[in-house]
């Protein structure tokens, strides 16, 4: 309203009245300014009104025109009450351990309610130590048969191959030839892949004497068999001769 009473103003004072360059300057800026801030005014009530859609979105209301309805069984309530009743609950139960604590302690006797509550029966506890004797013995047994199994295995493997298998550190194994002229002549193999898939020799004193067979069968071949077997007739014949 005062914008148009302004530019009312000002037509009419331009056409009856001689005002002066320097007046008509200035109602002009101040039009000029009204306008700025009518259009200011406009883009601030534009995003009032996008924030309340925003908030009317996100879930927000008015609680003068608005009316909140309470569920009978709400959710957070019940799950709020199950909570102290399991709390109370713990509660108790760890009031009741603390109690039979102190009474071993002290070395008394126990209480009856928390005998009967927490303690097994003589009869269990016998039954329950029978229970363990059994179990811990098969487990002896087990590991003697296994024992055996394992010796029995390494005595056919020595009778087959001719060589005795060591394990010496973790991943890595020794061999040893029956046909071996020292007893520290020895091939020291690395697994290399999973569950031993690859094997790397490792260099010896005594795998430094046979270079030729290393290098035709393991270098040449990529055949650890068909090492240790010309290892072996080496050795062999080596004896023999002598």
């Amino acid at each position: 309203m005062e914008l148009n009473m302004l530019r009312a103003q000002t037509s009419s004072a331009e056409t009856s009245f001689p005002f002066c360059k320097e007046e008509v300057d200035a109602l002009r800026l101040k039009v000029e300014e009204l306008e700025g801030e009518r259009s200011r005014l406009e883009q601030e009530k534009q995003a009032l009104e996008m924030q309340m859609e925003r908030l009317t979105l996100q879930g927000d209301y008015n609680q003068s025109r608005t009316k909140v309805l309470h569920m009978s069984l709400n959710p957070a309530s019940m799950a709020r009450k199950r909570q102290q009743e399991d709390h109370a609950r713990l509660q108790g139960e760890c009031e009741r351990l603390r109690g039979l604590v102190h009474a071993l302690e002290r070395g008394g006797p126990i209480p009856a309610d928390l005998e009967a509550s927490s303690l097994p029966s003589s009869k269990e506890v016998a039954e329950l130590r029978k229970q363990v004797e059994s179990a811990e013995l098969k487990n002896q047994r087990l590991k003697e048969v296994f024992q055996t199994k394992i010796q029995e295995f390494r005595k056919v493997c020595y009778t087959l191959t001719g060589y005795q298998i060591d394990v010496t550190t973790e991943n890595q194994y020794r061999l040893t030839s029956r046909y071996a002229e020292h007893q520290s002549d020895c091939l020291i193999f690395k697994a290399t892949g999973p569950s031993g898939s690859k094997m790397q020799l490792l260099e010896t004193e005594f795998s430094r004497s046979v270079p030729e067979l290393i290098e035709l069968h393991l270098l040449q071949q990529d055949s650890i068999p068909a090492f240790l077997s010309a290892l072996t007739i080496e050795l062999f014949s080596r004896q023999t001769s002598i």
